[in-house]
C-alpha cells in the first residue's frame, strides 16, 4: 500500500494537467484586425496595440493591419500619435479560436507648450551681429546711387578726388574702362590737353570758388 501511494500522486498529477492544458489551450484567440481614421476611414499606420496588464503587444504595419494572440477576456488598448486612445475587451463568449475587429480612431489635438528659439546665444553676439549687419542695396539704391555718380561725373569730370568723393568697384572698373577707351582712340596721336581748354579752367574756377580743393577735416 505504501509503495503504491507515489504512483498514485502521480497519476492524479498527470490527470489534472491533461484536464487543465485543453482549457488553457481554449482560452487562446488568434486577435487580428485593422486600425482606420473615424473621417476618412484611412488606415493609421504604426499603431500600438497592447494587451493590458501582460507587456505584450504589436504594431499595425503601413496599412493599418495586425495580429496577435490574446486571451479572452483580455483588454487591449490602441494607441497612436495624433489619436484618442482606444479600449477594446476580447469576448469571453467566443467559439472559434480567431477574431477580427476594425478599430476606429478619432483624431486628437495636442496643445504643445511654447518654444522660443534664439538664434544667437547671446545678447552680445547678437548685439555684434546686429551692427555688423550688411543689407543688401535694393533697386531703389541702386537707382540713387547711380544717378549721384552721373551727377558727379558733370560736375567734376574723371578728375574728381576719389578720397573726397568715393569709389565704387563699378565706378573703378568704369573709369579704367573709360581710360583704355580713349588710348585706343587716340592711338597715334597727339591726345587733347585740358590745359589750353577755357571750359575746363572754367569748371576749374567755379570748383575753386565753391571751396571744393579745401581739406575737411
Amino acid at each position: 500500500m505504501k509503495a503504491s501511494t507515489p504512483t498514485l500522486l502521480l497519476f492524479l498529477l498527470l490527470f489534472v494537467a491533461f484536464k487543465a492544458y485543453p482549457q488553457r489551450y481554449d482560452d487562446l484567440v488568434q486577435f487580428s484586425g485593422v486600425v482606420v481614421t473615424a473621417d476618412s476611414l484611412r488606415p493609421v499606420p504604426f499603431a500600438n496595440i497592447s494587451v493590458a496588464k501582460t507587456g505584450r503587444g504589436t504594431t499595425s504595419d503601413y496599412w493599418g493591419f495586425f495580429s496577435l494572440v490574446v486571451h479572452k477576456n483580455d483588454i487591449v488598448s490602441f494607441s497612436a500619435v495624433g489619436y484618442k486612445s482606444g479600449l477594446f475587451r476580447i469576448p469571453d463568449t467566443l467559439t472559434q479560436n480567431r477574431y477580427s475587429l476594425i478599430q476606429v480612431m478619432s483624431s486628437d489635438t495636442i496643445m504643445l507648450t511654447e518654444t522660443v528659439i534664439y538664434p544667437w546665444p547671446s545678447k552680445e553676439q547678437f548685439r555684434h551681429a546686429f551692427l555688423t549687419l550688411k543689407i543688401p542695396d535694393d533697386d531703389i539704391e541702386i537707382a540713387r546711387r547711380n544717378l549721384a555718380y552721373m551727377e558727379m561725373r558733370e560736375i567734376y569730370g574723371r578728375n574728381y578726388d576719389p578720397e573726397r568723393y568715393g569709389f565704387t568697384p563699378g565706378q573703378s572698373y568704369h573709369n579704367y574702362m573709360s581710360a583704355q577707351a580713349d588710348k585706343l582712340y587716340y592711338r597715334g596721336q597727339t591726345m587733347p590737353n585740358n590745359l589750353l581748354n577755357p571750359i575746363a579752367w572754367a569748371k576749374f574756377i567755379q570748383a575753386w570758388k565753391r571751396g571744393d580743393f579745401k581739406k575737411k577735416y
